[in-house]
């Protein structure tokens, strides 16, 4: 009997050790994923968000049919909830350099990868948050420098190769607002900064708040990265929530065919004990009803609570 015991006490130890290898990453999610803390870092789109007047507005309608559907529904008819069960919405889009974006170098390049051509390896990367709001406060047209990325990592250690690095100057606190939006020289990102990051830092991709790389009359810093294969995000909100170091970054955006720009969203993952954010939790599946329905809005052209 005690021999029985002994194997079958290894054999279940074997069987666990076999049991967690199996696993791979799903220890890691249940170590570190699923108590971190999780911050948006990305504009909601509206029909009415700032854009390069180049563009023009883009609209929101609900989703009409195409086809004749027999007696569920006749082409041109409106998808509501009490005649079908359900809703869409038909975006008419005018470009795709909308909020929040990654673009890819093919926005300038077109030997270069457009959206649907990026690797799968940018999804999860690590974040670098260089703050430079204190001396955009003094001068609103100041752009990042070699000095500012040199201060900091004289404080944080060295930029991590492969990383995502975000400026901060916290121009997203004026969106929406056009007027705001529109103002010039805006908070940018100097040239030399972006050729010492991708050049000596080696990192993935860079990001600021306004929806341009900087004010330069030719958009040197913008030409360089493109023309030189390197992708960047424009529009990313709520900095001032995610600490200088220590976050990853996951990266989601559609997967257009020839896409030369995209809508994307960017959340900060940050250590359990940081102080903002929100945690994995059992509202989120399902996910809580709430007391206001979801209406179409004529005057704001577009569904809203």
């Amino acid at each position: 009997m005690e021999n029985t015991f002994y194997v079958s006490v290894l054999l279940i130890g074997l069987s666990s050790t076999a049991s967690a290898q199996d696993q791979g990453l799903w220890g890691s999610y249940e170590d570190t994923f699923k108590g971190a803390k999780y911050v948006d870092l990305t504009h909601d789109i509206t029909p009415t968000i700032p854009v390069w007047a180049g563009f023009g507005n883009s609209t929101f309608a609900p989703a009409e049919a195409g086809a004749d559907l027999g007696g569920y529904a006749s082409k041109g008819d409106i998808y509501t909830y009490n005649k079908h069960g359900f809703v869409a919405t038909g975006y008419l889009l005018q470009t795709d350099q909308l909020g929040t974006q990654l673009d890819p170098p093919a926005h300038w390049a077109p030997e270069y990868p457009t959206i649907d051509e990026l690797p799968a390896t940018y999804t999860l990367r690590p974040l670098v948050v260089i703050p430079m709001q204190d001396k955009v406060a003094e001068d609103f047209g100041y752009a990042l420098q070699v000095s500012d990325i040199e201060a900091f990592e004289a404080k944080h250690g060295t930029i991590p190769e492969g990383s995502v690095v975000f400026v901060r100057s916290d121009w997203s606190k004026g969106w929406p607002d056009k007027e705001f939006a529109a103002r010039t020289p805006f908070p940018g990102v100097g040239l030399d900064a972006l050729k010492f990051l991708h050049e000596q830092r080696h990192i993935l991709f860079h990001g600021h708040e306004p929806l341009d790389t900087d004010a330069t009359p030719d958009l040197e810093g913008e030409y360089w990265l493109m023309h030189n294969g390197y992708a960047q995000a424009e529009g990313v909100a709520n900095l001032d929530k995610v600490p200088p170091i220590g976050c990853l970054v996951s990266i989601g955006y559609p997967k257009f065919r020839g896409g030369v720009g995209g809508y994307a969203r960017y959340v900060a993952i940050c250590p359990a004990d940081w102080e903002f954010g929100i945690s994995v939790s059992a509202a989120d599946a399902p996910l809580p009803k709430s007391d206001k329905l979801l209406h179409w809005d004529e005057e704001k052209g577009m569904r809203v609570r």
